[in-house]
């Protein structure tokens, strides 16, 4: 029902669940990354898009957590896959609009941390987003709302799909529609765990805020069925995950 063509390079976990798997997943991440403090290097050169159906991620983060906060630990009915990804392709639009909040996460996180409404049509950055879907277990949601197709995952899956916006170019992210697209190669220093750290997840009211531990981090694109044949192709160099190094003192951290 809804056929994709997954074309990724991804770093995983070296041990324990990673992205939308509930088993036990052999990566090459030792350390995990951890919002707010972690950033992705890369150099991404795009030589050929996949047409107006491909979701070409620039970076597109994933973990699992309970709606109630706690890690993930196998259970289907309960795991919830978290996804946010940066989608590069100009052809791709923002379907959260004033409009059609049903598109849109609940509200937005500036980056002086003012939580913004989603309803407040004068201030929502609409077109910072594609799309909002909420985990199909969550029980305490908050209307309007669309649930993330259950197919793509064992248990409920959650996503925050982003666009190029001045909201996100903070952290090192594109700010227009089209850098970073075919024949605009670039290297890219994105602080992702300041911005992972903005973004809207649900979770039960009254829960501890779950760890935002990260257990995949990947590159490339998504192809929905099209009429006729798709060819993406890009090339990716200098992918580094870099986490916090703690100075022998104490004080502060380096990266």
């Amino acid at each position: 029902k809804y056929p994709w063509l997954m074309l990724y390079l991804r770093a995983d976990a070296t041990e324990g669940f990673n992205g939308g798997y509930h088993y036990n997943g052999r990566g090459i991440m030792r350390k995990l990354p951890e919002s707010p403090n972690f950033k992705v290097k890369l150099t991404l050169n795009i030589t050929r898009g996949g047409g107006s159906n491909s979701q070409f991620y620039l970076l597109d983060m994933g973990s699992c957590w309970k709606n109630n906060g706690d890690p993930c630990d196998g259970d289907v009915l309960t795991d919830v896959t978290r996804y946010s990804e940066m989608i590069i392709n100009p052809e791709t639009t923002s379907w959260c609009r004033a409009d059609n909040l049903v598109s849109c996460p609940p509200y937005h996180v500036s980056a002086t941390g003012e939580i913004i409404h989603r309803n407040e049509t004068s201030r929502f950055p609409y077109s910072a987003y594609h799309l909002y879907c909420s985990p199909g277990n969550a029980q305490y949601l908050e209307k309007p709302y669309d649930i993330c197709d259950p197919y793509s995952n064992p248990q409920a899956q959650e996503l925050v799909q982003l666009l190029p916006h001045t909201e996100w170019a903070v952290h090192g992210y594109p700010e227009r529609k089209g850098e970073g697209w075919v024949g605009d190669a670039r290297t890219w220093e994105l602080d992702v765990g300041a911005l992972s750290s903005r973004l809207y997840f649900y979770q039960d009211p009254g829960t501890k805020p779950a760890r935002r531990v990260w257990t995949s981090l990947n590159v490339g694109t998504e192809i929905y069925v099209s009429r006729e044949g798709e060819t993406a192709e890009w090339t990716v160099s200098d992918f580094d995950v870099l986490v916090p190094e703690d100075d022998i003192d104490g004080n502060h951290s380096s990266y």
